[in-house]
């Protein structure tokens, strides 16, 4: 998964410059079907889709998973091709996004299922 612009001068200032800013207490999962760009843009629309709540484990070889099954189910007919990370704030922020390493076709009423641990944070 790739910062955002605005979260990687967020993560650079705080370490090269010592300039706080305001980490997100919680976040949750978006599924797209485009590359979502800096805004979260192509973000699936329809059936029951919605947000998913998600918690990482400790980062390690500057990796870090998610530590439970992230579960849509209903979803629309569509091409899931990446996931997203917001923050719970109202309005929501778009922090960083990543690209599937398959892409999943969902028929209208298919479930899409990320396994714990499958979702990776990393920082290259």
């Amino acid at each position: 998964m790739a910062f955002t612009i605005a979260t990687g001068n967020k993560v650079l200032n705080k370490i090269l410059r010592n300039v706080d800013f305001a980490a997100p207490t919680a976040l949750k999962v978006s599924l797209h079907t485009g590359d979502p760009g800096e805004s979260g843009t192509s973000e699936v629309v329809g059936g029951d889709y919605g947000r998913k709540s998600v918690i990482f484990n400790a980062a390690s070889n500057k990796i870090s998973t998610s530590t439970a099954v992230l579960e849509w189910e209903n979803m629309p007919a569509c091409t899931v091709k990446y996931v997203g990370l917001w923050d719970t704030e109202s309005p929501a922020n778009f922090w960083w996004s990543g690209e599937l390493g398959t892409y999943k076709t969902l028929d209208a009423g298919d479930t899409i299922r990320i396994k714990a641990q499958n979702l990776l944070a990393t920082l290259t």
